[in-house]
């Protein structure tokens, strides 16, 4: 049985508390109104970053335009900045709750198609996996509370759910029929409660085959997983639309499910990778050898290049077809989130390519390990990039509703995950190709 360390607990407490106070202050800092915005905007953190609306103005004004105008327009971009300014905290801790509970819901995945193909190298990492995934019912609850706060509008991050702008966007109007908050979180519910409970019973069949005389439970596990990825082929489409891309309403990519797919599952694999080695270098799954490690990192390359074509494909098409309703969605990263856009392409493919497309690195732990930071950040800042030009706009920065975001939902998937591995035995002693797992080399 797993021991869950003294030391990695006080760590996951520790930054759950630094997390905390960091999204606390980052709600404690936001503007309250346009007059603390004027203030920040004549800032010298941000002067320069508004000087074109502020000389825009001024050039109105010298031609000549009515001054009421003017100071309409001025009004209308300070209330425009201060609903940003609102938003980021939000965001920033909408950008990690989603993060890390699609990274359960990779790993849930990636078991279910574990258990369909009959795999014969992985049920040593069984218990594995299903700790990681004992993180979905959490970050399912903290996310379904955002949902619900998004659709009592305590923020902005979709524009949609404001009855105002509706009212004054026809295109929004048009696809008020799938956007609209009682069917929206109605979709979210089902999701959620599906995802979970195939997590719950996958789990329950597992434990039980341990202890049965036969393979029932275990073919049980085969039925239900077949129909899970049924289930989550289409709402994971559906899911990715409705919390991410409705973000961007007057945007739309047929493309836009698989990538946001290869980008959390890939992070889920990674994920599989980082903790198996932990627990190996803590003396535990004696039965995990270097083949094993070896095919997780074959995944992590052949997925890192998945993305890479997925982006490549929803980017040089759109780009390449420079229609103005398409085409905004890139312009705007391109020029406001250049360093985060081209960052993450170098950190989700370059990196990997560079370094695991080597047949030897994929068994060394030193060199798995620092290439599933940089993927995993890099998948991070991915999110970041799909979610925070759309609520955020040009205001957007690291600070510490960011970094406290990041660091609270952290420390809870570890503190979640590690505390589930110590439930159960690490070893699925009944499955039926445990002896093949044991075993396997090449």
């Amino acid at each position: 049985m797993y021991t869950f360390s003294s030391k990695l607990k006080t760590f996951s407490l520790i930054l759950m508390v630094v997390g905390l106070l960091g999204v606390g202050y980052g709600f404690y800092s936001a503007p309250k109104d346009i007059q603390e915005v004027e203030a920040i905007l004549a800032s010298d953190a941000h002067g320069s970053h508004h000087e074109g609306s502020n000389s825009s103005a001024e050039a109105h004004a010298a031609a000549g335009e009515n001054k009421v105008n003017a100071e309409t327009e001025h009004k209308e971009h300070l209330e425009h900045v201060l609903n940003q300014l609102q938003n980021k905290p939000w965001a920033a801790f909408y950008v990690a709750c989603i993060f890390f509970m699609l990274i359960s819901l990779g790993v849930l995945v990636f078991y279910a198609i574990q258990q369909v193909a009959q795999a014969g190298w992985s049920p040593v990492l069984f218990r594995v996996m299903q700790g990681i995934t004992a993180y979905l019912p959490v970050g399912s609850i903290i996310f379904f509370i955002v949902l619900i706060l998004c659709g009592l509008q305590y923020n902005h991050l979709f524009v949609w759910l404001n009855p105002e702008v509706v009212a004054a966007d026809k295109l929004i109007q048009a696809k008020s029929g799938y956007l609209n908050f009682p069917f929206w979180i109605i979709r979210a519910a089902i999701f959620l409660i599906g995802w979970n409970l195939y997590r719950y019973f996958s789990r329950k069949n597992c434990l039980a085959q341990d202890a049965s005389n036969d393979d029932s439970f275990y073919k049980k596990n085969f039925n239900i997983s077949a129909g899970f990825l049924v289930f989550f082929i289409v709402t994971e489409s559906i899911m990715s639309w409705d919390w991410i891309m409705s973000i961007d309403p007057h945007w739309a990519s047929t493309l836009f499910g698989w990538y946001v797919f290869a980008s959390f599952f890939v992070s889920a694999i990674t994920t599989i990778c980082l903790i198996t080695l932990y627990l190996k270098s803590r003396g535990y799954l004696e039965h995990v050898n270097t083949s094993h490690i070896h095919d997780l990192a074959k995944f992590m390359f052949g997925f890192s290049v998945f993305w890479t074509y997925l982006w490549f494909s929803q980017f040089m098409l759109i780009w390449y077809a420079n229609i103005p309703e398409e085409i905004t969605y890139f312009v705007t990263r391109i020029q406001v989130y250049n360093l985060p856009f081209f960052g993450a392409v170098a950190m989700n493919f370059l990196f990997p390519i560079l370094i695991l497309i080597n047949t030897d690195f994929k068994r060394i732990t030193w060199i798995l390990l620092m290439a599933s930071t940089v993927i995993l950040f890099g998948h991070y800042i991915d999110f970041f990039n799909m979610i925070m030009p759309g609520t955020v706009g040009d205001q957007w920065f690291i600070g510490t509703s960011e970094i406290g975001s990041l660091l609270f939902f952290l420390g809870l998937f570890i503190y979640v995950v590690f505390t589930a591995l110590t439930k159960v035995p690490l070893l699925a002693k009944r499955n039926p190709f445990i002896e093949e797992s044991k075993h396997f080399h090449y």
